[in-house]
């Protein structure tokens, strides 16, 4: 399976110049690949592919010679890119997407990255420094070991900083089996509630941080378009919005971790969540939760774990008895489950756990 490893570089001024020059020269090649497709198939109806693209960089790099100060795989990865993003357009006009989303022009704040292929020994993380071909050997910042065989290099300049994100071909951890499984609940005032009637506090990160967010917001509005000003109260909120998107993906890690290790079996329901941000009253507090982040990360750790995580339909779990199977209607509002036939009082979102997870044992 393949994982992600992500460590903070600091590149000298220099270093740091000629990063942002590579990611400015393939953007510029990015762009142009485009234009080159979509005029090729206006005028002769041909589709161009990747190969013929890359072939041409030869002539490119004679004609313009500052693309000689990228390396040549890392040009022809800019193509590939760019390929990647025909293919998942004509895929969802295959599958009928109403808005497949035609690629687009990347402006200079919407890349960021460029990737190294197959990285050798000198580009590892190893005596904590890195060595970039044409940029050269950089401080890391070894957070954790990197385990596998790596298989791709990536550079990234986000907010002003610097990282190197490796992703390796490594073996699945399977962890030893416990016996327990469960049913977990998605909520709003509660992040998570288990079968077990474990329950996991919402973050609530950006309503914590909205007012900060709505002041430099402010800032960024009352500045002169264009000016220096304004490009630093932009990066000010950018740096904003990170912090509250990496406080999110640290509790959604840290609360997923615990759940893979203490559960062979994990059910949860098979949420349509872009459908239910529809719901004005709840969607800032559903995307402040992130659950769809959620369901990403603990597939992914379950799956190197050896864990089972199994969807379920949402239909009238948290309307049903857990205990009899009766059928108790109750608004959002009502937090506790009060069951007239049975006597069950219970958390609503627990009582909703314990569906789910029959549901997925009787599936």
């Amino acid at each position: 399976m393949l994982k992600t490893y992500k460590y903070r570089i600091y590149p000298a001024s220099g270093q740091a110049a000629i990063i942002i020059n590579v990611l400015t020269l393939c953007r510029y090649l990015y762009n142009c690949a485009l234009e080159h497709r979509i005029q090729a198939y206006k005028r002769a109806g041909k589709t161009v592919n990747k190969y013929e693209q890359m072939a041409e960089l030869p002539d490119i790099k004679s004609e313009f010679p500052k693309f000689k100060d990228v390396h040549s795989q890392v040009l022809q990865e800019v193509l590939k890119k760019l390929d990647k993003t025909f293919q998942n357009f004509f895929r969802r006009i295959r599958e009928g997407d109403a808005r497949p989303g035609f690629p687009r022009y990347k402006a200079e704040n919407r890349y960021h990255s460029f990737v190294y292929p197959q990285p050798n020994s000198k580009m590892l993380p190893l005596g904590g420094t890195i060595n970039l071909p044409k940029i050269g050997i950089i401080p890391i910042r070894l957070s954790r070991p990197l385990e596998g065989t790596p298989k791709t290099c990536t550079v990234v300049h986000k907010n002003g900083k610097f990282y190197a994100c490796y992703s390796c071909e490594a073996e699945a951890q399977i962890l030893p089996p416990t016996g327990n499984q469960a049913g977990i609940d998605m909520g709003v005032s509660a992040f998570v509630a288990t079968s077990y009637g474990e329950i996991f506090e919402a973050p609530n990160t950006y309503r914590k941080a909205e007012k900060r967010l709505k002041r430099v917001q402010r800032e960024v509005s009352r500045r002169k378009k264009g000016s220096n000003r304004r490009r630093k109260a932009v990066r000010k909120l950018a740096k904003t919005h990170e912090k509250v998107a990496n406080q999110r993906r640290d509790i959604a890690h840290k609360t997923a971790r615990i759940l893979v290790n203490k559960y062979d079996l994990i059910a949860h329901e098979d949420l349509q969540v872009n459908n239910m941000l529809k719901n004005h009253h709840l969607a800032k507090n559903i995307q402040d939760a992130g659950w769809n982040l959620f369901f990403n990360i603990l597939a992914s750790k379950a799956e190197e774990a050896g864990r089972q995580v199994v969807k379920v339909p949402p239909a009238y779990t948290s309307q049903i008895c857990s205990d009899c199977g009766q059928i108790v209607k109750k608004n959002l509002a009502e937090r506790t489950h009060k069951c007239p036939e049975c006597g069950l009082i219970l958390d609503r979102d627990v009582n909703a756990a314990r569906n789910i997870l029959k549901i997925a044992l009787a599936s």
